[in-house]
C-alpha cells in the first residue's frame, strides 16, 4: 500500500493545486519585489510590477535568473529576509570559484525537511525504520536535508556522512538500517565492498535506498538493487532552491514527482527561452513558491528533461520530471560536486599554464574519476621528474581548493594535446550514464 507523508497535498486535485500555486506565486512575487532589489530591477527593466502577475499564465512574463545572476549578486544580493531571521546557509560550487550560497529561515528548513520526508515516505519509510544518511554533511545539502526529513518521518537516523565504507557496512548490519541515503556511485561502492567482504544482500537488512546528487543510469539502478537487495529511488534537488527533495521517485520508478506546492516547474527552449508544451524536452526552470530567505523566480537549472502529467499508479497528482538527460551548459557533476571547466581553467591560468588542457571523466569501481592533462609551456618543459612532480602537486592542491575534490593531474609536453579548428574538445566523459 502506497504511503504519503502529507496525503492531502500529495494527492490534491489539479484544480486545488492551481489555486494554491496561484495564491503563492502572487504572494512570492510581491515579497521578492519588496525585499530583493536585485530582482526588482530585473522586473522594472521588463516594465513589470507585482500587479502584472495575477495567474500562473503570467509567470512567463517574469525575467529568468541564472547562475550568472547568483554570481553577480553574491553573497547577499538575492537574500529576501533580514539576516536576523536567517538561521543557516548551505553552499555549492559556482562557475568561477565563487560559491553559490543559499540562505534559510527556520521555516524554510522546516518546509525543506517536509519535502525530504515525502521522499523517504515514498520509499516506504515509517517511524519504525532506521535511516542511514551517508551523504556528505556540512555545506553540502545532501546530508542535512535527508537527516531532517528522516527526523520528520520519525526514523531512527544514523548520520554517518560519506566515507569509511567498512564502518558504513558495520552500522548497516549492527544497527539494522533499512533505508540508505547517499549518491548512487557510493551505494554501488558499498555493494562492491560488501562483495569483497564476502557479504551479500541476505546479510544486510536494507530494503530501500534514496540516491541522488549525480547522474545514474537504469543499468546502474538495477545493479545497485541486485547487489544490495533493495529498491533504489531517485531524488532531485538544487542547493539554489533548497536541496534534495525538490522532486522524488515513488514506487512506480517512472519519473520524479515535483513538490508543486513549493515549486512551479516549466520547460523552456534553452536558446529561444520560449516555454514549451508539456511532453517536449527542454531546459527545466523552477520558481520557488515558499522559500523566504532565498526566493528564486524562474531559475534556469540547465538540466534537460521532460515533464509529464500522466496519471501515476502511486496516487500522487504532482507532475513528474524525467531523469535529467543532459545539460544546456558545460557543467559536470563529479561525485556529487558541480565542476565547470572554467574553474579548472582559472586555476591553470593563475599558475602560469597555457589554456591547453583536457579533462577526462570516467567511472572506475562505481566511483567518478577526474583526470586533467595540462600542457606545459616550453619554459616549464624539463626532464627533471622531481620538478614535474612538484608542479603537479601544486596544481592538485590548487584544484582541490577551487573544486572541493581531488583530481589527478598529468603535465604533458608542449603542443601534445590535439588542437581543433572548431570548438576545443575540453571534456571527455567516458561514464556510461
Amino acid at each position: 500500500m502506497e504511503r504519503y507523508y502529507q496525503p492531502e497535498i500529495e494527492t490534491a486535485p489539479r484544480e486545488e493545486m492551481i489555486r494554491l500555486q496561484t495564491e503563492r506565486l502572487v504572494k512570492q512575487v510581491k515579497h521578492v519585489w519588496d525585499c530583493v532589489p536585485y530582482y526588482r530591477k530585473k522586473m522594472e527593466d521588463k516594465g513589470l510590477t507585482p500587479d502584472d502577475i495575477k495567474s500562473l499564465d503570467d509567470l512567463k512574463k517574469l525575467p529568468f535568473l541564472s547562475k550568472t545572476d547568483l554570481r553577480e549578486a553574491y553573497p547577499y544580493g538575492l537574500v529576501g529576509a533580514p539576516l536576523k531571521d536567517c538561521v543557516r546557509i548551505q553552499s555549492t560550487s559556482g562557475t568561477t570559484g565563487k560559491r553559490v550560497v543559499a540562505f534559510y529561515t527556520k521555516e524554510d528548513i522546516d518546509l525543506w525537511e517536509d519535502c525530504c520526508a515525502r521522499a523517504i515516505t515514498a520509499a516506504g519509510g515509517t517511524n519504525e525504520d532506521v535511516c542511514q544518511v551517508s551523504y556528505g554533511y556540512g555545506l553540502f545539502t545532501g546530508g542535512p536535508g535527508l537527516n531532517g526529513g528522516s527526523h520528520k518521518v520519525g526514523c531512527l537516523t544514523i548520520p554517518t556522512s560519506s566515507g569509511n565504507t567498512e564502518r558504513q557496512i558495520m552500522f548497516i548490519r549492527d544497527l539494522s538500517a533499512t533505508i540508505l541515503c547517499c549518491t548512487p556511485s557510493y551505494a554501488a561502492y558499498i555493494g562492491e565492498t560488501m562483495k569483497e567482504m564476502g557479504l551479500g544482500p541476505d546479510d544486510i537488512p536494507l530494503k530501500a535506498g534514496i540516491f541522488g546528487a549525480e547522474a545514474w543510469s537504469e543499468e546502474m539502478r538495477r545493479d545497485i538493487q541486485d547487489t544490495l537487495g533493495i529498491k533504489a529511488y531517485d531524488i532531485y534537488g538544487l542547493t539554489e532552491l533548497s536541496g534534495p527533495g525538490v522532486a522524488f521517485e515513488c514506487s512506480a520508478q517512472s519519473g520524479m514527482h515535483i513538490n508543486e506546492d513549493h515549486f512551479i516547474a516549466e520547460i523552456i527552449d534553452p536558446v529561444t527561452e520560449e516555454v514549451l508544451p508539456e511532453g517536449q524536452q527542454g531546459e527545466l526552470v523552477f520558481t520557488s513558491l515558499t522559500k523566504r530567505a532565498f526566493p528564486l523566480i524562474r531559475y534556469r537549472t540547465r538540466d534537460i528533461c521532460v515533464l509529464s502529467r500522466e496519471k501515476c499508479p502511486c496516487g500522487r497528482t504532482h507532475v513528474k520530471m524525467s531523469k535529467p538527460r543532459g545539460r544546456s551548459d558545460d557543467m559536470l557533476i563529479i561525485r556529487g560536486v558541480n565542476v565547470f571547466p572554467s574553474q579548472i581553467e582559472t586555476v591553470l591560468l593563475n599558475q602560469g599554464y597555457p589554456a591547453n588542457y583536457q579533462i577526462i571523466v570516467d567511472r572506475v569501481n562505481h566511483t567518478d574519476t577526474l583526470d586533467i592533462q595540462v600542457e606545459m609551456t616550453p619554459e616549464m618543459f624539463t626532464d627533471n621528474m622531481g620538478e614535474i612532480a612538484a608542479r603537479q602537486k601544486t596544481l592538485v592542491e590548487g584544484l582541490r581548493s577551487m573544486l572541493g575534490l581531488t583530481a589527478k593531474v598529468t603535465l604533458v609536453a608542449p603542443k601534445s594535446i590535439v588542437r581543433s579548428e572548431g570548438k576545443a574538445v575540453r571534456v571527455i566523459d567516458k561514464r556510461k550514464i
